[in-house]
């Protein structure tokens, strides 16, 4: 089982240990502590033996490759590294982890989206295991009020893969005697979901229809618009935009997606929805006082619904996060001044706090007259613009322009150095290979390594090392 620090990991082996016990089985654990895994990933090995014959039983401490009948884990990426490792075979194991995602400090640090591609975690889950059992188990953890480990244990006593039967699973709950009842709930969620209920599911499809109202008429123009492997990310980008700013927003987002080949939609359509929402302090004040958040906050510290909790936000806005809510001129004219920031603490939870974020959130009207908008929105249509010219030069020209989108992110100096970055691979590989000065296939691998080098490297030097070795 891998398990990260803060899930649970040594709570939900002592639970399998006592069931074991309790069912008159012979079980031995041992597990091998991590470092500087996010938050610490542990490996724990059980062993589970039927009840002792006339000899007794040798038990190892520690995992055979291709031996292991069931493997546990509490994120995805634990259940790769699992995969990586040998541990799971498609002869043999049975593996059972949570779909959700924990970024490793690599991952958060990269320039760019840093994130390791899930769709290989899923494939390599679907080829290398014989059984699987995957679902959200920290959001199934969430919605029970109960923790993972325990909705873990649920799926492990589902799957029927221990010769345990459920009660005694229940009784090591008890016993445990921590946070019973929540525990008790998340282990049947977890029990339940093994078993094919529909429930997560369910909740998820009347999520998607509460964000789809007022867009039902831009959700059925894309639906006849786009090709239907693009509507699940044009779907949602057309729910983010419509509550990042408003329908017509939203509708924007779909003029824009017209013209685009239909086999770069999917991508050009995911990274226009993330640029189109980029960050300001009016979606941070709509992030920090939304009703989903304090309730995720309220669950993440157990505080139940009669104790009382403070929240405290820290703020540090710079000329950059000031300007960019401001007119073009007044803000032009505040970042030629010298550089400043202002440490601001605002506690969310009382009504003068509250009010005060609220009031930045109400400002979305504001939010087309101002200087960082209107720059992204002419950012925007230059991107677009080079997309469209290079789908005619070659399909992997145009899908690499559209990846250079991953550069611009954040605010501050942080799109700042992404911007200027973009700024540079545009001018000095993507305007020749449109003019016709480059071979459209050189031309497309030279901006892909161009967009490798600045990822890499947020200090430009890798970038500059390439670009004069294409430029030679």
């Amino acid at each position: 089982m891998g398990a990260l620090g803060g899930d649970g990991g040594g709570v939900l082996c002592d639970w399998i240990v006592a069931a074991a016990h309790s069912h008159g089985l012979g079980v031995q654990a041992t597990q091998i502590p991590g470092v500087a895994q996010r938050t610490g990933a542990t490996t724990y090995y059980l062993e589970v033996m039927p009840a002792a014959g006339p000899r007794a039983s040798v038990l190892a401490l520690n995992p055979a490759i291709g031996e292991v009948d069931v493997a546990l884990a509490t994120e995805l990426l634990e259940a790769g590294r699992m995969i990586f490792n040998g541990f799971v075979t498609p002869d043999r194991t049975t593996l059972i982890a949570s779909t959700h995602r924990v970024l490793a400090i690599s991952e958060r640090a990269a320039m760019g989206d840093g994130s390791f591609d899930v769709g290989r975690l899923l494939r390599a889950v679907q080829e290398r295991s014989k059984a699987q059992i995957l679902f959200d188990m920290d959001q199934a953890a969430e919605e029970s009020g109960g923790v993972i480990n325990a909705v873990l244990l649920g799926a492990l006593a589902g799957s029927g893969r221990l010769p345990i039967p459920d009660t005694a699973f229940e009784a090591a709950i008890r016993e445990g005697g921590k946070a019973v009842d929540t525990n008790l709930a998340a282990f049947a969620f977890g029990r339940g979901h093994a078993r094919g209920e529909l429930d997560q599911a369910v909740r998820e499809h009347r999520k998607r229809q509460t964000a789809a109202q007022g867009v039902e008429d831009l959700i059925e123009r894309a639906r006849n618009s786009f090709p239907a492997s693009s509507l699940d990310i044009v779907e949602e980008g057309i729910r983010r935009l419509r509550v990042y700013q408003d329908g017509k927003y939203a509708a924007l987002y779909l003029d824009r997606l017209e013209g685009i080949d239909p086999l770069l939609v999917r991508e050009v359509a995911r990274h226009l929805a993330v640029r189109m929402s980029f960050e300001d302090v009016i979606r941070v004040a709509q992030a920090k006082t939304s009703r989903e958040r304090l309730e995720r906050v309220r669950t993440e510290v157990r505080a139940k619904l009669h104790e009382p909790l403070e929240i405290t936000e820290h703020f540090k806005p710079g000329n950059e996060e000031i300007a960019a809510i401001l007119p073009p001129a007044a803000a032009r004219w505040l970042m030629a001044r010298r550089k400043f920031n202002v440490s601001m603490h605002v506690r969310s939870t009382t009504i003068w706090g509250f009010a005060r974020l609220r009031f930045l959130a109400s400002l979305r009207w504001w939010r087309p007259h101002t200087y960082r908008y209107i720059e992204e929105q002419a950012e925007i249509e230059r991107w677009l613009a080079s997309i469209k010219a290079a789908q005619s030069l070659s399909p992997d020209l145009a899908r690499e322009i559209a990846e250079l989108a991953r550069l611009v992110k954040g605010y501050g100096d942080t799109y700042a150095r992404g911007l200027g970055n973009y700024r540079r691979i545009s001018a000095e590989v993507i305007a020749p290979a449109l003019a016709g000065k480059m071979v459209p296939r050189v031309a497309a691998d030279a901006v892909a390594n161009a967009r490798v080098a600045a990822l890499a490297d947020p200090d430009g030097e890798s970038l500059s090392r390439t670009l004069a070795a294409i430029a030679a």
